[in-house]
């Protein structure tokens, strides 16, 4: 089975902050990779963010978080980050943290 991938204006926002096209590039081949078998992609997330699974990319430093929606043949990319927002590392609790910046999102029901 072959799922249609919808990026959200959020997550489409955050790939075009990237500021490297290659990089960019890299990234849009991983999500459209979740095209096949996207449930055996990525790990699934917790607490708030229960639902979506989580997808690394160029060498582990990018994640694509993206939700699975199997009524329609869908997979649904809802941010696209640097371990974090857009720019710099991952860190725990730093308020840039991809993760914290989706569970923001979801609470103003923007994705």
């Amino acid at each position: 089975m072959t799922y249609r991938i919808v990026i959200t204006p959020a997550g489409l926002k955050l790939l075009e902050t990237v500021p490297d096209r290659r990089i960019r590039e890299q990234i849009r081949d991983r999500i459209d990779g979740l095209a096949h078998e996207p449930e055996q992609q990525g790990k699934p997330l917790k607490g708030d963010l229960a639902g979506f699974r989580s997808l690394r990319a160029v060498g582990q430093r990018y994640r694509i978080l993206y939700r699975v929606e199997r009524a329609r043949v869908l997979v649904v990319v809802v941010a696209v980050g640097l371990r974090i927002v857009a720019v710099g590392l991952r860190k725990e609790g730093d308020r840039h943290d991809i993760y914290r910046l989706a569970q923001k999102l979801i609470r103003l029901h923007l994705i």
